[in-house]
C-alpha cells in the first residue's frame, strides 16, 4: 500500500456527505437546549490550551442524559484535515426544567496536524458544542453551537511546546 491518505476512505474525509450514522446517533425521551457557549481566551498563543464552558437545559418532561460533543474545524490548514474532530464528549444527567454548566478543556496537541511530524499551526478555528456533529440531520431536535476563536504565533513542531 502506498497511499495512506484517508480521504474518502472515513466519514471524516468524504467531504460534504453526510456519514449514515454519526457519532450521538440516536434518539431522546425529551428535548435539550444549548446556550452560553464561552471560548476562553478567544485568541490565544499557538502552544496554549483551550477553556470551554456551555449551558444545557434540559428543556422537556423528563429526567434525561444528553451526550454533550464538542467537535473542532480547522478554517485553514496547510495539509489536508477532517471537516470536523471529535475533541471533547461528555454523558451527563439532566433533571427535567434544571440546567448543567458543563467546563471542558480543549489541548493545544488536539490542534495538531500531521506535515511528516505533528505540528501546532496558527490561524482561525470554530468549536462546535452540541448533542450531535455538526450539520447532523436526525428526527430527534437538537442544536449545535458554535464560537470562533484565533491562535497567534508561528508554527512549531508539537514537541516543542
Amino acid at each position: 500500500m502506498e497511499n495512506y491518505t484517508m480521504e474518502g476512505r472515513t466519514y471524516r474525509y468524504y467531504g460534504q456527505e453526510a456519514p449514515l450514522y454519526p457519532f450521538g446517533y440516536g434518539l431522546s425521551y425529551t428535548t435539550f437546549r444549548y446556550r452560553d457557549l464561552v471560548l476562553s481566551p478567544p485568541v490565544l498563543p499557538v502552544c496554549a490550551n483551550l477553556s470551554v464552558s456551555v449551558v444545557l437545559e434540559n428543556t422537556g418532561l423528563w429526567d434525561s442524559e444528553e451526550v454533550v460533543q464538542l467537535y473542532l474545524r480547522w478554517e485553514q490548514s496547510s495539509v489536508p484535515v477532517p471537516r470536523w474532530q471529535l475533541v471533547a464528549f461528555r454523558r451527563v444527567a439532566v433533571l427535567a426544567g434544571r440546567e448543567a454548566k458543563l467546563s471542558f478543556q480543549v489541548l493545544a496537541e488536539q490542534r495538531a496536524v500531521w506535515a511528516q511530524d505533528w505540528r501546532l499551526e496558527p490561524g482561525t478555528f470554530t468549536l462546535f458544542a452540541g448533542g450531535q456533529q455538526p450539520g447532523q440531520k436526525t428526527r430527534a431536535p437538537s442544536e449545535v453551537l458554535s464560537a470562533r476563536f484565533r491562535v497567534t504565533g508561528t508554527a512549531r513542531p508539537l514537541g516543542r511546546c
